[in-house]
């Protein structure tokens, strides 16, 4: 056979003497080459060069009337020829041997208009021609004719504004004046505007740093797309670029009347006086209900509308009750009815023993006070805000009274205050019927239940509202009791209910206890975290000093205690999502005892930039991670979790921290790998992304006890509220693989509780408004239980279980519920499907993808979007999400 020829085309053999021969040298005579290339031409072609060269000579010509007519003539070729999307225009590629000529020629010229007309077609032709870096397009067109940009077509325009952002930083580090661009950009923007490019539009203001022309350019066709853009790219943007950029959308909104859209910047940006302004401006009275409704989802239930905001008595009254929530509990009660849910479920219901082979069986038997108290939480957390369950509200038909009291005493000591506050779960949202069950608990004898029902009062009360205020006339009788543990129940319960509400009634409650010597670390560490979160993201100075003298004067061995961690996350939570105005309280920070300096500073660091998906502090947080220490230092713990609360802002970084902390895993202390799990909850809470499940169940049999219990609790809080068959099978399997270890037994059933929260209809997630909005104070309730859970041992498995409640102010029923003029229920056929990307697409793409179509209420999972299957209705709020008020479309005619 004879040997394959070598294909080594690279580098040819010394052998190849024969191919080098053969290959001819090139054509020294550029004529001779220009001969070949016209031969190849077509006629038309041909013919169309011969012309452009014509052209080019009579514009050298001495006649100025023969110069003018071969100019305009070059100027109609260039403006009418067209090309395909990856071809140069004919033209331009004919006459691109002429620019050095044209040039020459230009320089030449006397002042006149035809040099400007001249100078308008080297700028064309300087499209394809200009050296690197030189701006000659630019150059032209700044000497050329006044004429409009956009007849020379769109690429020539988006060059144009390239090099236009290029001189612009040039002239600025020179403080030269840019008054001749601007008048470009003004016709530029315009020209984008017209023809559906409003991303470039967008970009070439935010190159020039005034975005404020767009406002003058936005119409009712493109003032959506605009806005889209604006605040999808607010998120990739430094502070404080990125607020200028929201602002701009505000305004826009504000001149169309998207009052909706314009809602939700005013609540990203926490601007209370654009949300006044929207209710003196807007007096639609369903639009109102509508802005009562996302204000109360996104926890601002203690804005006060007043005569100013809402002159009507009564319509004030009705709203004030809406920005209360006492519709949400209704609201889900029917959603529940509707899905038929309402069947209270037991723990075993959810354990499923059943279905394991008989190996978990004995789990009860190892430890029966812990199991139980597993059960009470698994309890409250399935039948959360039903008002009805199988342990605690069933009333025995004994004559004694309720069984509850029952199941109440099965569990020890500090495990019937979690008990007692379960029933406040229950009954969540109900304040009246919470509070009416709760009060028999208040003649008890037992320090620990009273506690437990004073817990229960916070957590009923939580994220809303009574007119009355129930919950600080009750607890605050009791915060002054010599018992600690009724003392941290009255505190954590005015915590729960008043959070994020900055009432000052509370703080004069509280704070007394922070600078009283007398009371022991726990009082004063749940102290700090109730006055932390009542005053979430507020950055007030007195709540902050009070905090930073209290843990001035621990003793260096209360600081080495987990719960003195809890003083330092309360500080944090005060500048929760406030950026730079956590750097005061930062160098306040350096002179705390060196047992708990750096913790502080990675608690302040990653609650002021949490939801901000800032890469410089994601970047900072790594550092401190890759850091190797004798020991493992506490501090590392809270900067992976800050990794995940700076990330968890968009898509994109949120990917990208997931692989960094996989990063962690391999090469980090043994430390870090106990936050790794917890971080990665964080990420995807109530969000079961595939791939982090599998990391997590990897985990769940590490060898490190602490890093499985972090990576069970972690499973629930990714899948919390979904009810996702893989994780409770992995669960179940879990449960029978640790039924010897109590601990992690009771971090399997805690897992199993959060999974089924609500019986599947709430979610975790901080995210609401199409993932656009954080709500503080359920970021603030994830933020604490994850800080907990970096000690399990001290807190969780310890006399603290009760923390776990915190989660109480992240749960939100996960629906879309559309109610009529009337706020009655109103069902209508709906499309669910995966939310779309559709930011900078033109036209009106299709928003949803791969959708169903239900009858409304439904559950929207993480990453879905609904719209309207029927146009009988018109949604008041563009974002179908929560409580959704329709009302008649004038213009439906029903179809035959």
């Amino acid at each position: 056979m004879a040997p394959a020829e070598p294909n080594n085309r690279g580098g040819a053999s010394a052998g190849s003497t024969k191919e080098q021969n053969s290959v001819k040298p090139p054509s020294k005579d550029p004529k001779k080459k220009d001969e070949k290339k016209d031969e190849d031409l077509s006629e038309e072609d041909l013919a169309l060069k011969q012309q452009l060269e014509l052209y080019v000579e009579r514009v050298q010509d001495s006649d100025p009337g023969l110069q003018k007519v071969a100019l305009e003539s070059m100027r109609q070729e260039i403006r009418t020829s067209t090309s395909s999307m990856t071809s140069v225009p004919k033209p331009l590629k004919f006459l691109r041997p002429n620019y050095g000529t044209l040039q020459a020629h230009y320089e030449s010229m006397a002042d006149s208009e035809l040099k400007k007309l001249l100078a308008d077609i080297l700028s064309v032709l300087a499209l394809t021609m200009s050296p690197e870096g030189e701006r000659e397009s630019l150059k032209y067109r700044l000497k050329g004719s006044e004429g409009d940009i956009g007849s020379w077509g769109h690429e020539y325009v988006r060059n144009l504004a390239g090099e236009i952002s290029q001189e612009f930083a040039k002239r600025q580090s020179e403080e030269a004046p840019v008054d001749d661009l601007m008048d470009l950009v003004v016709q530029i923007v315009a020209f984008h505007m017209k023809h559906n490019a409003e991303p470039e539009a967008v970009d070439l203001l935010m190159e020039v740093e005034d975005l404020d022309l767009l406002v003058e350019h936005v119409d009712n066709a493109n003032y959506k797309r605009t806005c889209l853009y604006l605040t999808s790219s607010a998120k990739y943007l430094p502070g404080p670029d990125d607020i200028l950029v929201l602002d701009i959308a505000h305004t826009i909104y504000m001149k169309f009347g998207e009052y909706q859209r314009a809602l939700q910047i005013a609540l990203y940006l926490d601007n209370i006086q654009y949300i006044k302004q929207l209710f003196q401006t807007c007096n639609d009275p369903l639009q109102r209900k509508q802005f009562c409704f996302i204000l109360a989802r996104h926890g601002v239930a203690f804005f006060e509308l007043d005569e100013e905001l809402c002159p009507d008595e009564s319509e004030r009254e009705a709203l004030q009750e809406i920005i209360n929530n006492t519709k949400l509990s209704e609201g889900y009660l029917t959603l529940a009815r509707d899905i038929e849910v309402m069947e209270p479920k037991s723990p075993e219901d959810i354990y499923k023993a059943h279905l394991l082979d008989g190996r978990g069986s004995g789990g009860g038997s190892v430890d029966s006070a812990r199991q139980n108290l597993a059960a009470t939480f698994v309890n409250a957390f399935v039948n959360a805000g039903f008002c009805q369950d199988k342990l605690m509200t069933v009333a025995s038909e004994a004559p004694s009274g309720s069984s509850s009291t029952s199941w109440l005493f099965k569990n020890k000591e500090h495990g019937k205050a979690s008990a007692a506050a379960s029933l406040g779960m229950i009954l969540l949202w109900d304040v009246d019927a919470g509070l009416a069950q709760l009060d028999k608990y208040f003649h008890s004898t037992d320090t620990h239940v009273i506690a437990g029902a004073l817990l229960g009062v916070g957590i009923v009360n939580s994220n809303v509202r009574n007119e009355c205020d129930p919950a600080l006339a009750l607890l605050s009788e009791y915060v002054d009791k010599e018992d600690t543990s009724i003392k941290i129940g009255a505190v954590m319960g005015l915590g729960l209910a008043y959070a994020g509400s900055q009432n000052e009634q509370v703080r004069n409650i509280l704070m007394p206890l922070l600078g009283d010597g007398k009371y022991s670390l726990d009082v004063i560490a749940f102290t700090a975290i109730s006055l932390g979160l009542v005053y979430v993201g507020s950055c007030n100075e007195e709540v902050a000093q009070a905090i930073i003298f209290a843990l001035m004067d621990r003793s260096e061995s209360e600081l080495g205690d987990p719960l003195a961690r809890f003083l330092t996350l309360g500080l944090g939570l005060l500048y929760l999502g406030k950026q730079d105005n956590v750097e005061a309280t930062t160098e306040v920070s350096k002179t705390f005892n060196e047992k708990i300096r750096k913790h502080c500073d990675m608690i302040l660091l990653s609650c002021a930039y949490a939801g901000t998906g800032n890469v410089l502090k994601v970047q900072h947080f790594l550092g401190q991670c890759a850091q190797h220490h004798e020991k493992g230092e506490a501090y590392q713990g809270p900067a992976v979790l800050g990794i995940a609360m700076v990330a968890m802002a968009e898509e994109l970084g949120l990917e990208m921290a997931i692989r960094s902390l996989e990063h962690l895993l391999q090469y980090g202390e043994q430390n870090i790998r106990r936050a790794v799990p917890l971080a990665l909850g964080l990420l995807c809470i109530s969000n079961p992304k595939v791939n982090v499940m599998d990391t997590l169940s990897r985990l769940s049999h590490d060898a490190d006890t602490e890093v499985a219990m972090a990576a069970i609790i972690s499973l629930g809080l990714i899948g919390a509220g979904t009810n996702n068959a893989r994780i409770a099978g992995m669960l179940r399997n879990l449960s029978s693989y640790y039924y010897k270890d109590a601990s992690l037994l009771f971090c399997v059933r805690i897992a199993q509780g959060l999974v089924h929260l609500g019986k599947g209809l709430l979610t975790l997630s901080p995210y609401h408004s199409e993932r656009f909005l954080l709500s503080p104070t359920s970021l603030a309730g994830l933020v604490i239980l994850t800080h907990a859970c970096l000690d399990m041992k001290a807190i969780i498995l310890g006399k603290y279980h009760y923390v776990l409640y915190f989660l109480v102010l992240a749960m939100q029923p996960r629906m879309l519920l559309t109610v009529d003029e009337n706020l009655k229920p109103l069902s209508v056929p709906v499309r669910v499907g995966q939310a779309v990307d559709v930011v900078g697409q033109a036209g009106r793409p299709k928003t949803i993808t791969g959708f169903q179509t239900h009858s409304t209420p439904v559950l929207l999972s993480a990453g879905d979007r609904a719209e309207l299957a029927s146009e009988k209705y018109v949604p008041v709020s563009p974002i179908l999400e929560g409580f959704v008020i329709l009302k008649e479309n004038p213009e439906y005619t029903e179809e035959n």
